[in-house]
Parts: C-alpha cells; structure tokens; sequence
C-alpha cells in the first residue's frame, strides 16, 4: 500500500515542480521579457531552491519519518503557492520600479516568488527515498527508481503544460491546478497513514 501511494506523489511532485518553472517564464515575461537573462534567472532560482530543499528534505526525514509528515511537506508547499498565486503582479511591479536592469531585476522577482514553493517540493524527493527504503542494500536502486519516477513526472509536467495548460487556462488557474494537486497529494498521504495505522493496531 505505502509503496505505490508514494510512487504516485513522488510523480505529482515532479509534475508540479517542472508546470510551476515554465509557467514563471510566463509570469515575468510582461515585466522584464522572456530573454536568455529571464530565464536565467527563472533555472538559476529553481536549481538553488531545489538544492536546499533536497538538502533539508534529507535531514526532515532522519526525524522518525512517517505518512503524516509526508503529506505534511505536501500541504506545505501547497500552501506556499499563495503569496505567487494573490501576490505575483505586486511584487514584480514592485521589484521593476526599484531595479531597471532585467537581469537582476527578473532574477530578484524569482526569488521572492518561485524560492520558497520549490525548496519545499524540493524535500519531497528525498523524503520519498528514506520512506521507500528496507534496507541499506537498497538505497541505491530506490533512489533511482524513486528519481526515474520523478522525473519522469517532470518530463511529462513539461510536455502537458507548455503543449496544453497554457493554451486552454489562464497562468493563476493553473497555478490553481498546482495547489489543488499537491494539497490533495498531501490529504492522501495522510489518508494512507491513517489506514497504515489502523492496520497496525488491529
């Protein structure tokens, strides 16, 4: 039961983590342009986000792991899309008042909207490897198998969201999208400790 329950997160994350950066291309484009320099920025944020978040995913889950933790992260960065999702137009419009140049200005903006929402999906990988491990013989195949999942969810976050998403929903909507399905992802963890639970107890 645990098993493919946090297979099928693990891809929702990834599918999310790749629709959330290339919908911030979309996002800055009106203000500072859709250069190499804007995405510059954009991929520059997201690695470093991620970087954090897989370093504090990695340290979160040696803290008695479970489910509930788990979906925890979920909700948590759900959660953390609102300030993007309500505030995204100020902040850019006041970070373009204040700094000219588009690279430093595209690149300010995305770390105050895309920087925290990404290092939290960012734990998520890790996270899922330390849940999915028996033993320490196999921790490499699992964080392979884990990481081929991922980013395979990625893969296809891309493909759906740049080929589709874009062309039948506005950007908030589908940030909308992206909340829904991590916070949902997180409830369903949740549901599964619970039922992991109960059968330990019965």
């Amino acid at each position: 039961m645990k098993k493919p329950v946090i297979l099928s997160l693990a891809f929702c994350a990834g599918f999310s983590i790749m629709c959330f950066e290339l919908l911030g291309g979309r996002l800055l484009a009106p203000y500072f342009g859709s250069s190499v320099y804007v995405w510059g920025s954009i991929i520059t944020v997201f690695m470093l986000a991620l970087s954090i978040g897989y370093l504090s995913g990695g340290r979160y889950s040696m803290q008695k792991p479970n489910l509930f933790k788990y979906g925890g992260i979920f909700i948590l960065s759900a959660l953390s899309l609102m300030p993007t999702i309500f505030f995204s137009e100020s902040i850019m419009g006041w970070v373009f008042d204040r700094i000219e140049d588009p690279r430093y200005g595209s690149l300010t903006a995305s770390l105050f909207l895309f920087f925290l929402p990404t290092a939290i999906m960012g734990m998520i990988a890790p996270y899922s490897v330390r849940l999915l491990t028996q033993s320490k013989d196999s921790v490499g195949q699992t964080a392979g198998y884990l990481y081929f999942i991922s980013t395979l969810g990625s893969a296809i976050g891309t493909i759906i969201t740049s080929f589709y998403l874009v062309l039948w929903l506005e950007i908030n909507q589908i940030f909308w999208l992206i909340f829904a399905m991590m916070f949902i992802a997180g409830l369903l963890a949740n549901v599964a400790a619970m039922r992991e639970k109960n059968e330990i107890t019965n």
